[in-house]
């Protein structure tokens, strides 16, 4: 019995695992969830599955909650998150939230041998070397929840690295695939929102409009799996059947297959290494009309440009990418950015930034914190321009 906690249980990876959980009565329990907010979600899951622990790390949130608490431990606060992660009755936790402000957490799991399954690819991107270095030094186990990692992972099992050439991220392309540059300016919001494959939150839908989402997974999966980025590809894949392909040495293609449900890699990560029978409906090939691979170029779509840059520069200026696109695509989500306005604020964010190669936990939340009073300037910028 696998006793999981699930930070970030409110949103659509952490609803998911929800229902995996309770699938698997078997094999696993619910130890605990935590959220920032969405309290009236959260009080129905503590209805239905009763976690012992519930934290609320959004303090004016957990007051509130209080008065709603029908008996579990209620923890607050980055410290009551801290405590969830790494109570002495959690095995595994599931990162499910996006955004950065777990990142401590995580690490604290990390050093208090937890298994870990990753959902918030941001945690990779703007600490992925220290994660990952973590990891092996306390041996521990972190399986990645990203259907395009996760398919990477599942790919790369018993293949000796030193066969691999090339590592291939897909992606369907987003809400505005083939849209030319006039058509994405002019793009609504609900279109934007209205992602053609995947029900996720608002801002990794805005992340996929722009692919950025692509770039942050190629730094992702350049310390996920420990290779350079030269030998990281991005393709776009409409149907969005093929997750991921690995590449070998005499020019074989791995690929990783099945339908577009999280409740398949959410699963595998819980229960990695043994595989588990899944209510997924099977992926039936004879329906499949075409299979179409595009490349993805760079220069025509500056997010996915901004982040191999990035990339290549290392240190914290992925830090300093994730920062400033977190805070532009909020601004854009409250109606105080325009989506062609992204790009440039990130752009000039990490003009702005010097790099520090190889950095310590501290030097990565200082170069997150100078990167969102930059972006803020930029924006206001932009609203005045």
């Amino acid at each position: 019995m696998r006793r999981v906690a699930v930070v970030g249980s409110t949103g659509s990876i952490g609803r998911n695992t929800l229902e995996v959980i309770a699938g698997r009565p078997e094999r696993l329990s619910l130890a605990g969830v935590a959220v920032r907010s969405r309290l009236d979600l959260l009080a129905e899951q503590a209805a239905r599955f009763h976690p012992p622990l519930i934290c609320v790390w959004d303090e004016a949130q957990a007051a509130r909650y209080a008065g709603l608490n029908g008996g579990a431990s209620l923890l607050a606060g980055r410290e009551g998150l801290i405590e969830l992660v790494t109570h002495p009755s959690v095995d595994l936790v599931v990162f499910a939230a996006s955004g950065s402000e777990t990142l401590i957490p995580l690490v604290r799991a990390i050093q208090a041998g937890k298994r870990i399954a990753l959902a918030s690819k941001e945690l990779l991107v703007i600490a992925g070397e220290l994660i990952m270095r973590l990891v092996r030094e306390q041996g521990g186990s972190l399986v990645p929840v990203d259907s395009e990692h996760a398919a990477l992972f599942q790919c790369l099992q018993g293949v000796p690295r030193e066969q691999i050439t090339r590592l291939i991220v897909t992606g369907s392309g987003g809400p505005l695939w083939g849209f030319s540059a006039a058509e994405r300016e002019a793009a609504t919001r609900e279109r934007v929102l209205a992602h053609p494959k995947w029900r996720m939150g608002p801002k990794i839908t805005v992340d996929s409009a722009t692919l950025m989402n692509k770039g942050l997974e190629v730094i992702e999966a350049r310390w996920l799996f420990d290779v350079p980025l030269q030998r990281l590809r991005v393709i776009v894949h409409p149907e969005a059947v093929v997750h991921a392909l690995v590449e070998m040495a005499d020019g074989s293609l791995i690929a990783q297959m099945s339908p577009c449900d999280m409740r398949l890699p959410i699963q595998y990560a819980l229960s990695f290494p043994e595989r588990w029978p899944s209510p997924v409906p099977r992926l039936e090939l004879t329906t499949l009309a075409s299979l179409r691979f595009m490349e993805a170029d760079p220069e025509e779509v500056p997010c996915l440009g901004l982040a191999l840059r990035a990339a290549a520069a290392g240190g914290t200026a992925c830090a300093v990418l994730n920062a400033a696109n977190e805070l532009a695509v909020r601004a854009y989500l409250d109606g105080r950015l325009a989506l062609a306005e992204i790009p440039r604020v990130i752009a000039e964010t990490l003009e702005q930034h010097t790099v520090t190669a190889h950095p310590t936990l501290e030097q990565v939340l200082q170069a997150q914190a100078w990167a969102q009073a930059r972006a803020q300037e930029q924006m206001a910028a932009c609203s005045t321009s």
